[in-house]
């Protein structure tokens, strides 16, 4: 008995790829891919292999990568390597080129600083993405406050750009290295004001609060100055319990922020808040959901306050 007409079509159509999405490489194909000396091509090739979800093809494809030119002859033959390698999420072999080649100063130096700190950002080194960035302006924060940064894809074709704040950047870097102390006078390096002001005012607080309380909470007490000022009364609520919870936890009794929240909640209308400073609160009515959550209210409209937190 023959395969009807109808199955052998819907077989057809279960093996073919999806519209707009290029067939696997075949094998031999792959094999003539690993002689190549295109970069483009291989960086292309990577870009298949995590199409198709062959983690095999694209460790080859980086060992190639790594081996083709261990004595670069141009920068540019460096940085079109380095780019390739982390379009292969191999931001570690990225560094090992960049190491190849000695920067001049100028364009050429300052392209070199931010693909190295590119490379040790995705990598997750950062001892080396903080020295990258502060090498980039010579030590200079206020010149780092100015940069915008993009960090580096996921290796698809199609991925947005993230654009980060370089001295913002440089402060997640430090805190994330284990250094507080140097996270948080970035941070307090900063000369925005606003919301701006008052969330790394915040931050910085929070990094410091073990050092040295007191000044955790005059820095707060600014931050929340500062949020005031830009009317930012979502901010405010979040950096008053930042001062209630960093309050707690050095022996005091939380009375002025947590009075200072219940007055500027009740105001926002902001029930969820308001149960989560009951002592004893049992798990809440799902109705009550904070104004600040996609779908709350504040994410909408914050409404008019006239009395600062």
């Amino acid at each position: 008995m023959g395969t009807s007409p109808f199955a052998l079509v819907m077989t057809l159509l279960a093996a073919a790829p999806p519209v707009g999405q290029p067939p696997p490489m075949t094998q031999a194909a792959f094999e003539q891919l690993l002689l190549s000396r295109d970069l483009v091509e291989l960086q292309q090739g990577c870009r298949l292999a995590l199409t198709d979800g062959m983690p095999e093809r694209l460790q080859l494809i980086r060992d190639r990568l790594i081996a083709l030119d261990p004595r670069p002859q141009s920068v540019d033959q460096v940085f079109t390597t380095t780019q390739a390698l982390m379009v292969c999420r191999s931001p570690e072999s990225a560094l090992v080129v960049l190491n190849r080649w000695s920067p001049a100063a100028g364009e050429q130096r300052r392209r070199w600083l931010l693909m190295a700190w590119q490379a040790a950002d995705a990598a997750l080194d950062h001892p080396r993405a903080a020295l990258m960035l502060r090498r980039l302006v010579n030590g200079d924060l206020q010149a780092l406050e100015r940069e915008e940064l993009v960090e580096a894809g996921d290796g698809a074709a199609e991925s947005p750009l993230v654009r980060v704040n370089g001295l913002d950047r440089l402060a997640h870097h430090e805190a994330s290295a284990g250094d507080s102390i140097a996270a948080a006078a970035v941070l307090l390096a900063g000369r925005e004001t606003g919301a701006v002001a008052a969330r790394r005012l915040g931050m910085a607080a929070d990094l410091l609060a073990e050092e040295d309380s007191e000044q955790a909470d005059a820095l707060l007490e600014l931050a929340l100055d500062q949020a005031a000022a830009d009317e930012a009364w979502s901010l405010a609520v979040e950096l008053l319990r930042v001062q209630l919870r960093l309050q707690l936890a050095a022996g005091g009794d939380g009375a002025r922020p947590r009075e200072r929240l219940e007055r500027l909640t009740s105001r926002l209308d902001d029930r969820y808040s308001l149960w989560t400073l009951q002592e004893g609160a049992v798990e809440p009515d799902p109705s009550l959901r904070s104004p600040r959550v996609p779908g709350g209210h504040a994410a909408v409209e914050e409404p008019s306050v006239e009395a600062t937190p």
